[in-house]
């Protein structure tokens, strides 16, 4: 029997989202919709200091550098990283607020059912 003070249906999140939302966390999700380019952002964050070298991710993945500085590419132009020349060298590090516009893309402020 079900308790007469709670909803059938409680809504799953306490907002939804603004278009100007979903146009923002589009792209990022667009980016990261690629398992390859998913291990990278997860290799860079996992990685000491919070950055790494492009010569050090290649060695992750069976694929030639020149597709995983494509992955990169992508994922820095959609706003996923950060990366920054050194010598001959490109160095990424993933963009928090990035990260963060992922991680609370649906609010879950929304009650929980009993």
């Amino acid at each position: 029997m079900s308790d007469p003070g709670v909803a059938c249906c409680a809504p799953l999140t306490g907002t939804a989202m603004s278009r100007e939302q979903a146009e923002q966390v589009a792209p990022l999700l667009k980016a990261l919709a690629d398992p390859v380019r998913l291990r990278l952002v997860s290799l860079i964050a996992a990685s000491v200091g919070g950055e790494a070298c492009v010569c050090d991710l290649n060695d992750a993945f069976d694929l030639t550098q020149a597709t995983i500085s494509h992955h990169l590419k992508v994922l820095h132009t959609a706003g996923v990283l950060d990366r920054d020349k050194r010598g001959v060298w490109v160095y990424y590090a993933v963009r928090p607020a990035a990260l963060e516009a992922v991680a609370t893309l649906f609010d879950t402020a929304a009650p929980v059912p009993a």
